[in-house]
């Protein structure tokens, strides 16, 4: 008896260590904020309307790349008036990594950044959802 309870007490312990050092992504169908789109830009190959939007998490995400975690990049979908008007692909970085990608100016918790990178080519959604920073990148259209 008493050695069934250390082992439920051990594997206790060791899901909730394991819990709390895996990063609190959001779950799917969830809004992570709104955000504004001052030029129109291009989602999933499609263009999408400048204006103010909010962002969901999807349950989708694309296959991994050689070398990459599964669930590090997921399906963002932007919505106006609760229609899903565009779609892309975010990556996912926990708040303990983000210092060591990630350079300047960033959204505050629970705030979006929504910036033109160097050289004018891409823009940059970044959204702070409870410490997880999903990072979108958009070509203008």
């Amino acid at each position: 008896m008493k050695r069934l309870f250390l082992v439920g007490t051990l594997a206790g312990a060791l899901g909730a260590a394991t819990a709390f050092a895996q990063p609190s992504m959001a779950s799917a169908g969830s809004t992570l904020g709104t955000v504004h789109l001052a030029k129109k830009l291009m989602a999933d190959g499609k263009p999408l309307a400048a204006g103010t939007y909010q962002v969901r998490l999807t349950s989708d995400e694309p296959k991994p790349g050689a070398g990459q975690e599964q669930g590090a990049e997921r399906y963002v979908e932007f919505l106006k008036g609760g229609k899903v008007e565009g779609r892309e692909v975010a990556t996912v970085i926990s708040a303990q990594d983000i210092g060591q990608i990630a350079k300047g100016a960033r959204p505050k918790a629970n705030g979006s950044l929504v910036q033109m990178l160097k050289g004018g080519t891409y823009w940059r959604v970044w959204i702070n959802k409870g410490g997880t920073n999903y990072i979108i990148n958009m070509p203008p259209a």
